[in-house]
């Protein structure tokens, strides 16, 4: 059984959690796409888990985690991510794999990333990792993959590349970087890597047609992919359920399953059109009782209704039957709650997502209004015992969107967790 986890919104929906969940079955947890500006939080009863590369299941023991060749790889990050999780009790050595086709970051691309936002005509709100100009030398077919890193041909490359970088880097008053020290800093990050690098599409492949359950763990969310999201205010990689065939190396007809995740309102970090964007007021109140911070950037996220559009585009894209809401418990003492179910523009109702970004930053969410609940429903544990009103408003987004809601999460930790 294959299974995808895709985010349904701006990212930040939940998807650690529940994909922390889903591993307990799973034999094999595969990150396809993003880099470590995504965060996936995890919290145990003792202790709290945020992981950037790592796929989630790397907390359940003898899983394999799989890093895939859609992940574009920042070494000096990864390995402290590593370091950190062996020094908390985590077994690494003999579970993780990391596919010889990833691209790797190198510290141009993180240069570039913060002076294109700084500096650029187009602010995008990035972390800064330097994930987008590695795809886009990926794209231009000049970036360094780990199979490179140990090949003849590493240090021509970089010389090439850094040659390249500081000719750009000059006309931002960036005085460039010195080969020798980034080739020296790098042969150290392959050889503490070395023994974790492989042909990872073969062994996954493999695994599939032996019947094993293998776990395909997304980042980001299908508003930021590349081509289906908010463009431009998007992410650099294909974060939709589609992605999975060319970031770690299978064929569609591999796929059996994917969950959608969604939050049971909207948030989104960085710019970008946001049409239900709340009032700062209810903003910050969202902000303190869903702890909405982004897990890698500390960013405080905008907060809004469920936005109905948003989640039926994604419904569309992904071709989800299946979803996992999260965040339920947040909606807790809301008197009212509403619900994004269309924009209007100018004279028009629009049902889908535009295109256009300048478009969707001058729609106006059209609302419908529910019962909100008095209660904390954070330790309950079946769905029938959640309030009417609870009960109801998941039943209008089962409606709206066509899906049917399978996990509802009311907290934080693992027990947390309703299955339906």
């Amino acid at each position: 059984m294959t299974t995808i986890v895709v985010g349904m919104q701006w990212g930040d929906e939940g998807k650690g959690k529940i994909i922390d969940i889903l591993s307990e079955k799973a034999d094999i947890i595969v990150r396809y796409q993003g880099g470590n500006n995504a965060g996936h939080t995890i919290v145990l009863p003792k202790e709290k888990f945020i992981l950037h590369l790592i796929p989630s299941g790397i907390l359940h023991k003898n899983k394999k985690c799989v890093i895939g060749n859609g992940v574009v790889v920042d070494p000096q990050s990864l390995i402290e991510e590593i370091v950190d999780l062996k020094k908390r009790g985590i077994e690494i050595d003999k579970n993780l794999l990391i596919s010889e086709r990833c691209h790797l970051i190198f510290p141009y691309h993180r240069i570039l990333d913060k002076l294109r936002e700084k500096k650029g005509l187009l602010k995008i709100g990035t972390t800064g990792r330097g994930i987008g100009p590695c795809y886009a030398d990926k794209v231009s077919r000049c970036g360094i993959r780990f199979a490179d890193l140990y090949s003849n041909d590493f240090k021509k490359k970089l010389k090439n590349n850094i040659k390249e970088k500081n000719a750009v880097l000059k006309t931002y008053g960036f005085k460039g970087f010195v080969f020798t020290e980034v080739y020296e800093q790098y042969q150290e990050f392959g050889e503490r890597l070395k023994s974790y690098v492989c042909n990872c599409a073969a062994i996954l492949n493999k695994a599939i047609g032996n019947k094993k359950n293998v776990l395909f763990e997304g980042a980001q969310g299908t508003l930021l992919d590349i081509d289906y999201g908010t463009y431009p205010y998007v992410t650099s990689s294909n974060a939709i359920a589609g992605g999975v065939c060319a970031g770690a190396g299978i064929a569609p007809t591999s796929i059996d399953k994917i969950i959608g995740v969604i939050k049971a309102y909207t948030t989104r970090v960085g710019e970008g059109p946001f049409p239900g964007q709340f009032s700062p007021k209810l903003m910050r109140e969202f902000q303190h009782l869903g702890k909405e911070y982004g897990a890698t950037t500390g960013r405080a996220r905008r907060c809004g209704w469920f936005d109905a559009v948003l989640a039926r585009h994604s419904v569309k894209i992904n071709n989800l039957k299946t979803i996992a809401i999260t965040k339920l418990d947040v909606l807790s003492n809301c008197e009212t709650i509403k619900i994004c179910t269309g924009y209007r523009y100018k004279n028009e109702v629009l049902k889908d997502l535009p295109a256009d970004s300048d478009i969707l930053f001058h729609c106006q969410p059209i609302y419908e209004e529910y019962a909100g609940w008095q209660e904390d429903i954070s330790q309950i544990k079946e769905y029938k015992n959640l309030p009417d009103s609870a009960k109801k408003y998941l039943c209008k987004i089962e409606k709206l969107l066509m899906v049917k809601i399978k996990i509802v999460s009311v907290g934080s930790e693992r027990g947390q967790t309703i299955f339906i």
